[in-house]
């Protein structure tokens, strides 16, 4: 029923009238061949470490290659290669680049129901790793640059197509080599990519959500030093109990809720499409006299508002201990923080050390390796054409703008003044709650919100880059 409640969405929409009057997409023949790109994508194993995104890298290059697309490849490592094909238009207007990351987090093929790197078709889904991050957004690229080729669209802005390396935890051989290396084939006016989400419910998609910022990980290892010794015999500065101490100090901690534009936006136009409770909830965030019980609220029910509300600090991995009997003179655990934009990192870490309040305890950072930068703008050209294409789209959606709660790629571009924007596919609530998506076991994209993620592309290229 879901599945063929989308593809009831996707419908051949007029853009404008001069592209009207030019090109009609045949999408079930485009749809189809989408379909065929992701799933060779996916059956290359590109699992991060240790990446081999060359070999997918060669995969667009040579598709690129057979219509005609010149593209080159820059490579810190041999096997870790960037791809970066170009689309010139007439450069009255600067460039847009469309991005996406070719590596895979691992997979665990003994808890999936189909081979993580079989791109399995069923019951309407394709299953595998990098079917929802982010090999959906590298294909939807691929296809725009192939379509813009084939109609022989006259382009105001050169179009950019980046299929980076190393997004999962490794950037320095995608993303930050190209911006520290090879800007100057990357510089646009804007940016588009992951970290979009849209909602269906019941017969229609009622909220499309666009990235405009992302909180920052900014991850700390917490060291605690004791007196080994025998486990017979209780010790004072046993280094397990004041790091378990440390830890529960940490976990516990409510830090200073603060909003910024995008989830000002983001509250304010969730009021309107919700019940009595959750509108006052939302539209009373900023209310000295209620938001404590907000908070608290949200804390337990919504985990991603507490989150984007704030710097988060979540304990995720301890190690301590050698054998049952034995005190170890050495305990650590890894606190997962994740930074609001505008965080002083230091004063924070400052900060989290007078909660500890234990001078047995040392922080120590893990090494910055993405940039802070501000949110991207919601009344940019961009952002106006993304709300045009979703309300042709998705007549009953509101669109949101979003804070990502993970990390993406696009921080490094906005650090460089690049305003950049994630999309996503459509997906119900059942799903996005199942464990089926992104980093999760049996992740799948259904093919009809795969076809709507390119159409939703296309229109938003076609609108602002096409010559008028």
């Amino acid at each position: 029923m879901i599945l063929k409640l989308l593809a009831s969405l996707l419908i051949i929409l007029p853009v404008c009238g001069f592209t009207q009057d030019r090109i009609s997409v045949d999408w079930e023949s485009v749809s189809d061949e989408t379909i065929g790109h992701l799933t060779k994508l996916v059956r290359i194993d590109t699992s991060n470490p240790p990446g081999n995104e060359t070999q997918a890298a060669h995969y667009l290059q040579a598709v690129l290659a057979s219509e005609g697309i010149h593209s080159t490849l820059y490579a810190l490592e041999p096997e870790r290669a960037n791809l970066v094909a170009r689309i010139r238009g007439n450069g009255s207007k600067r460039p847009i680049l469309m991005m996406g990351h070719t590596d895979v987090v691992g997979a665990q093929a003994d808890r999936w129901t189909e081979d993580p790197f079989g791109a399995i078709r069923k019951d309407g889904y394709i299953y595998g790793r990098g079917t929802l991050d982010d090999k959906d957004n590298v294909t939807a690229g691929l296809m725009v640059m192939l379509m813009l080729k084939r109609y022989g669209i006259e382009l105001d802005r050169d179009i950019i197509f980046l299929a980076q390396s190393g997004e999962e935890g490794t950037p320095r051989v995608g993303i930050n080599y190209m911006v520290e290396n090879h800007w100057d084939v990357i510089d646009a006016e804007f940016g588009l990519s992951e970290g979009g989400e849209n909602v269906l419910e019941g017969d229609s998609v009622t909220v499309v959500g666009i990235q405009t910022t992302e909180k920052l990980p900014r991850r700390a290892t917490l060291i605690a030093r004791g007196t080994p010794g025998h486990g017979s015999m209780p010790r004072v500065d046993n280094a397990v109990t004041i790091l378990a101490n440390a830890v529960a100090k940490a976990g516990s901690w409510h830090t200073e809720m603060r909003l910024n534009e995008t989830t000002r936006a983001y509250f304010a136009r969730l009021a309107t499409i919700s019940g009595p409770e959750d509108a006052r909830r939302y539209r009373n965030i900023g209310n000295p006299a209620k938001t404590e019980a907000i908070q608290q609220y949200f804390a337990e029910h919504y985990p991603y508002h507490y989150s984007v509300l704030r710097t988060s600090v979540v304990p995720t991995v301890m190690n301590a201990g050698v054998r049952k009997n034995v005190i170890p003179s050495e305990a650590s655990a890894i606190l997962d923080i994740r930074m609001l934009p505008d965080e002083d990192v230091d004063a924070f870490y400052t900060q989290l050390a007078e909660v500890i309040n234990d001078p047995r305890i040392s922080i120590v950072p893990e090494p910055v390796y993405r940039p802070s930068a501000p949110p991207s703008a919601i009344d940019s050209e961009m952002f106006r054409t993304l709300e045009m294409i979703a309300q042709r789209m998705y007549p009953n959606a509101v669109v949101l703008p979003r804070m990502s709660t993970g990390a993406t790629d696009m921080a490094q571009i906005r650090a460089k003044g690049i305003q950049a924007y994630g999309i996503g596919p459509v997906r119900t609530i059942e799903e996005i709650n199942s464990g089926r998506g992104a980093h999760g076991d049996d992740e799948r994209i259904s093919e009809e919100s795969m076809k709507q993620l390119l159409q939703f592309l296309w229109y938003a290229v076609i609108d602002i880059a096409a010559a008028r």
